[in-house]
């Protein structure tokens, strides 16, 4: 069950991902602001990505208060696998081979980093100092970072707001799994008499913050492997410490289910890094006939539109940066 719910999050994080993606770039040549959003507003695609998101929402705390914590992060990487197969099936995108064998490579990875591990145990409610001292830490480790961030190149920017960014989204899971413990011990009414849902929150609102800064401080295509392989790590690092998660005993095992993890790990930077670039099936044929005579380092450098579309697991965020960018003259 546990399982089950995580990966249907991914699908809806996918759908929202890619139905949101297709309303932006379906706008009006010239519209931006308050246009762009009457447009979106209007557009039942990009209202289905709404409802696909917070059906997204709801399954991963289905699955976070059904299992461990440790089980259902690393599920969510999925999503990059689900919107790579909607990109092919939906949109009709020609798929390089080589991201469908990292794609194939982070799914037999991720099996079999929790078929090894065995991840288990857990505590429904965690001792306050346990709280106090791994929130202060995340807090800290985040702070730290987005300070970090204030200079140096673009590059460095965006994978230092990505690693803070992806710290904080795995502090946001373990209120997640506090809030449906207390909801279900308390009810509706009782959930708001307890702290789990107004932390939640307020970490929710800082962290989509910093993730905002991570897609405009740099490329995606640099920004987007720490946002996806950071969170799980450190999701699984929050659940020991905190809910007092354990994995096997088994030195064997567990050296096998860190090698599978690193292999996912890669999979996923080699599938962020081979994805389309754009969402048009159109561009990505141009885009391919003009890669025989150059390489795949060069992807990243396209304008405004195809920018905002490099990557599967941050298009949710195109709205946001459709604001920031005047559109080109590139077609749909």
């Amino acid at each position: 069950m546990t399982i089950g719910f995580a990966l249907l999050a991914a699908l809806g994080n996918a759908l929202n991902v890619i139905t949101q993606h297709k309303a932006s770039v379906s706008a009006p040549g010239r519209s931006s602001g308050w246009r762009l959003i009457g447009f979106l507003a209007s557009n039942p695609l990009w209202l289905f990505g709404w409802i696909a998101l917070a059906a997204a929402f709801v399954f991963q705390a289905l699955a976070l208060h059904s299992g461990q914590m440790s089980v259902v992060q690393p599920l969510l990487v999925t999503e990059l696998v689900f919107a790579l197969v909607l990109r092919r099936l939906w949109i009709h995108q020609a798929i390089r081979a080589v991201t469908w064998w990292a794609a194939v490579a982070t799914c037999v990875g991720l099996a079999l980093f929790l078929a090894t591990s065995e991840p288990q145990g857990g505590r429904a409610f965690p001792a306050s100092h346990a709280w106090l001292s791994a929130s202060g830490a995340t807090i800290g480790a985040a702070a730290f970072l987005t300070l970090l961030s204030r200079s140096g190149t673009p590059r460095r920017r965006a994978v230092l707001l990505a690693c803070a960014t992806a710290i904080m989204w795995a502090l946001v899971a373990t209120f997640i799994k506090t809030m449906t413990e207390t909801l279900s011990q308390f009810g509706v009414g009782g959930m708001f008499a307890h702290w789990p849902v107004y932390a939640l929150a307020a970490s929710g609102a800082v962290t989509e913050v910093l993730e905002q800064a991570t897609l405009h401080v740099g490329p995606l295509s640099v920004s987007q492997p720490f946002l996806v392989i950071v969170d799980p790590i450190m999701s699984i690092a929050l659940s020991v410490w905190i809910f007092g998660e354990y994995f096997t005993e088994n030195a064997l095992r567990l050296a096998v289910g860190s090698a599978s993890f690193v292999i996912m790990s890669a999979a996923v930077a080699v599938l962020t890094k081979t994805a389309p670039a754009s969402m048009s099936a159109s561009q990505l044929r141009a885009k391919l006939t003009r890669t025989s005579f150059a390489t795949a380092p060069e992807l990243p450098r396209l304008n405004c539109r195809a920018r905002r579309a490099a990557a599967p697991m941050d298009l949710h965020s195109a709205i946001a940066q459709n604001l920031r960018c005047q559109p080109e003259s590139l077609g749909r």
